[in-house]
């Protein structure tokens, strides 16, 4: 049986030429991008909702050496995680502690629905051209990881390693992050289709289905200024628009779970 990677640290090497790879040390790059060997997952290994990041930003990624594994997912975001995922209907929409809560005990469960991790699983840094310091996020940083020969390379690997072959009973992947004009939704359209090889289809501007599994794109978790509110429909904003559409296909790919 296909099954998700497991509740911990997730043994992988194939980007990397170094030999032996050592765990949050041994690093691979490419001009002025680098990705670290420390993949991580959460939650079950035959989950019906998966749940990804990009990749683990400097909050999560700084957290690995001092921060218990439970803890290290979404750290200092789970409460925007789960306002995203209850508007969305997939968890309850209850008061603020209590949803931070949820999303708490959903992570740590291993025999839950969810399982997390990242659609990257090792930390992508992208170097700063004016201070030369490595940057785990900042504007565009999906979008532009992938469009780069060595992101296709690193994403279609990552990709087609744990997103090929699914439990049967997965039905869901929910993916944090639309990019610059959604240009991240499209280009994971793309490496899904070379990952997982089937007649996907467009089901609305932010989702798409090879008639097995659904991904639904949502705003990213760690989204500043107004996007969040914008996209929850707490202000009165056209992004609220790819929430609604977040909500209907998460609805529909539903039904086939129930």
């Amino acid at each position: 049986m296909n099954h998700l990677p497991e509740h911990g640290c997730i043994t992988c090497t194939e980007c990397f030429n170094e030999e032996p790879v050592l765990f949050d040390r041994t690093q691979e790059s490419d001009g002025n991008w680098r990705i670290t060997a420390n993949p991580l997952a959460w939650g079950s290994t035959s989950a019906e909702i998966i749940v990804l990041g990009f990749s683990k930003g400097p909050t999560q990624a700084g957290a690995l050496a001092s921060t218990p594994h439970n803890q290290i997912a979404y750290k200092g975001s789970r409460l925007n995680v789960g306002k995203i995922l209850a508007h969305i209907g997939l968890l309850e929409n209850v008061e603020e502690s209590s949803l931070k809560s949820a999303v708490d005990n959903a992570i740590a469960n291993k025999n839950g629905l969810f399982h997390f991790g990242s659609f990257i699983k090792c930390t992508v840094e992208r170097k700063d051209p004016k201070s030369g310091k490595w940057k785990g996020s900042g504007g565009g940083m999906l979008d532009k990881f992938v469009a780069t020969a060595f992101g296709q390379n690193v994403a279609q690997t990552c990709s087609s390693q744990f997103l090929r072959n699914l439990p049967e009973n997965t039905k869901l992947i929910v993916m944090f992050g639309l990019g610059t004009k959604q240009n991240y939704v499209r280009e994971a359209f793309k490496l899904f289709k070379v990952a997982r090889p089937g007649q996907w289809h467009w089901v609305n501007d932010i989702s798409y289905s090879d008639s097995k599994i659904t991904v639904v794109h949502v705003e990213h978790f760690a989204s500043q200024g107004a996007l969040i509110p914008n996209w929850l429909g707490t202000n009165k904003h056209e992004r609220s628009r790819l929430g609604v559409l977040a909500k209907q296909a998460v609805a529909q790919a539903l039904v086939s779970i129930a």
